[in-house]
């Protein structure tokens, strides 16, 4: 099993990440369970490789600010490829032809999913062009219930911290607040948010000041563009992604502030959580190139996959979650996800991971508490080929968000699906601050900065319980940069300048004044000598 830090380029990416996307492998998911082969369920019916590569942009889906990204933070060769060709309509005509009902399409995977009983998967089988007919695997969304947070939002902490309200414990925790106070909330970064569904009546995301800006969304289950609550849903659809959104958009100061206030938010409803219906992983995918086409920064989300695949299926590339995931992080997209509420034990050769916690470049959360504790629920490791999964953590129990329904309460829930969210805050704000950081540079310093870094140059978390720990947003912003460099634009000059003068004689906690550099709680001479002896 590997201790080392990743380094700028996964292993991993090249080589394997090519042979997974050209053929997906076999997997467990192959052999439905036997109450389902004479029924009708999803599958994946893939085609044989028949696509040339886009000539410009108008042969893709993608979006203009989908390629600014790729420019930025691309690993793979050019700005696009074959996969980001959409699969085409004779392909899912010909799906429909055999009496399947199309479900949706994968640019990706370059498959098609489509409800089918046993005779039209062979149907589907024998179809020209077809490679092979696997069925879609199935899983459970990761939810907790929601409990009531008291009337009044607790007061005391640091400078700005009281106008968090109740979120100031979990944003602390992670060094959110001391990163916002220097001016960095996710301004002009984009976080797309796979999920159940998004209830956004709720005063948090109504603000005046900072009301929630939506860039795109769509219900992949219905087919349209509305991921609120709508008629025919499950009454507690819209519950889990509402309190997702909610740690990260909410701004209701005094009461609860997310962790990303000012970022923008591409919406994907992917999940029907009607009672004992497991979620389905073509949703999934088709959410993840939703997002990552309409220009998402950042794809964050708390769903599990694993009823139809093994442990040992969990490789990094062989689930199509995890597919799905490579591409995306090889695209640029940095990818959060949570590592699942199926607990832990002291045996490192045991796991309890779902899929895609397992994919290569995703950052896989574990869940604590606002001590520092571990849940007794957060999944453990490792992957199947020994990889560190979770590697970091945040607040997971007992985080506060928004209530799911009451448009004016807070609620408090738990599970990996909580501690995500916020580690996927922390980034955004990260990725403004750091506008370079590529996907393998932003997990280099979360897991450098975490809580347990400093091991000694031992293996971080031998039980693969919490990996490199509890993530340090305002560390990972400011690593490598000058005390001084206030911008963190990597130079010392005018600019910081300006921001040490428009501070000047402000007292406080030196954490929420970036401009007291000898940290003696207020703004001065002191300070302005600082700056003038790291200039340039």
């Amino acid at each position: 099993m590997s201790t080392a830090m990743p380094t700028l380029a996964h292993p991993l990416i090249g080589a394997a990440l090519a042979a997974c996307l050209a053929r997906p492998p076999a997997t467990a998911a192959a052999a439905p369970p036997p109450a389902a082969r004479d029924a009708a369920i999803p599958v994946w019916v893939y085609f044989e490789e028949d696509r040339a590569a886009p000539a410009s942009i108008a042969d893709t889906a993608l979006a203009p600010r989908a390629l600014v990204r790729r420019a930025h933070r691309r690993t793979l060769p050019g700005l696009f490829d074959l996969h980001d060709v959409p699969v085409r309509q004779g392909h899912a005509d010909a799906v429909a032809s055999t009496g399947a009902t199309v479900r949706t399409r994968s640019r990706w995977l370059h498959a098609v999913s489509a409800l089918a009983t046993p005779g039209q998967r062979e149907a589907l089988a024998a179809l020209p062009g077809v490679d092979r007919v696997v069925p879609v695997a199935r899983g459970r969304v990761l939810r907790e219930d929601e409990r009531p947070a008291p009337a009044h939002a607790p007061e005391g902490g640091a400078a700005m911290a009281t106008d968090y309200g109740f979120a100031r414990q979990q944003l602390e925790q992670v060094s959110l607040t001391r990163l916002h106070s220097w001016g960095f909330t996710g301004t002009g970064v984009v976080i797309g948010v796979l999920d159940t569904g998004f209830n956004r009546a709720h005063q948090a995301f109504n603000n005046p000041a900072r009301p929630l800006h939506v860039v795109a969304e769509w219900y992949f289950v219905n087919g349209d563009g509305n991921t609120g609550q709508q008629q025919g849903d499950d009454p507690n659809q819209h519950k889990h992604g509402t309190w997702i959104l909610g740690t990260m958009a909410a701004y209701m100061p005094g009461t609860l502030v997310g962790g990303a206030f000012d970022a923008s938010f591409v919406l994907a409803k992917t999940e029907n959580v009607a009672s004992e219906t497991p979620v389905e992983e073509d949703w999934y995918v088709a959410g993840l190139e939703f997002v990552e086409q309409h220009g998402a920064d950042i794809a964050t989300s708390s769903l599990g996959y694993i009823d139809w695949y093994t442990q040992a299926d969990l490789d990094g590339v062989t689930t199509v979650c995890a597919i799905g995931v490579n591409v995306a992080t090889a695209n640029g997209m940095v990818c959060v996800t949570s590592a699942g509420n199926s607990g832990h034990d002291a045996d490192p050769a045991t796991a309890t991971l779902g899929t895609p916690a397992d994919a290569l470049e995703v950052i896989t959360c574990a869940a604590h508490d606002v001590n520092g504790n571990v849940a007794s629920f957060s999944s453990s490791g490792p992957t199947a080929d020994g990889r560190l999964k979770p590697e970091v953590g945040a607040c997971g129990v007992s985080t506060a968000t928004v209530h799911s329904t009451f448009t004016n309460a807070v609620s408090y829930v738990s599970g990996t699906s909580l501690s995500t969210p916020l580690v996927a805050a922390a980034a955004a704000c990260i990725l403004q601050a750091r506008p370079e950081y590529g996907v393998a540079q932003m997990r280099e310093a979360l897991f450098a900065t975490a809580s347990r870094s400093d091991a000694g140059g031992l293996h971080p978390d031998p039980l693969f319980v919490q990996g490199h720990g509890i993530i340090n947003a305002f560390k990972a912003a400011t690593r490598g940069r000058a005390q001084a460099d206030l911008n963190l634009d990597g130079r010392v000059n005018g600019a910081d300048l300006g921001t040490l003068l428009g501070s000047w004689g402000q007292s406080g906690d030196p954490a929420a004044l970036p401009a007291d550099l000898d940290a003696n709680g207020t703004v001065d001479g002191s300070d302005l000598g600082r700056l003038l002896g790291d200039w340039g």
